[in-house]
């Protein structure tokens, strides 16, 4: 894989997680909160520059109430 294919797939996975987060009407401090991460975590995952440990992607789609795969789809 090439690292413009690897930052254009943190990209989609911030815009997929940030369009879901406003559709529940959560602030990033909210989810955060909700997920038990850091603010700045959520918003550097929403803006393509954090690659995520698995754990955190179930922690942030339970939060959400959602399925892990809602995430990555």
């Amino acid at each position: 894989m090439t690292k413009n294919e690897e930052e254009r797939i943190k990209r989609e996975f911030g815009q997929r997680l940030r369009s879901i987060r406003q559709t529940k009407e959560l602030s990033q401090e909210m989810l955060a909160l909700a997920c038990n991460l850091d603010r700045t975590y959520i918003g550097g995952v929403e803006r393509g520059e954090r690659n995520l440990s698995l754990l955190n992607i179930y922690k942030i789609a339970r939060a959400l109430k959602i399925s892990p795969r809602d995430l990555i789809a």
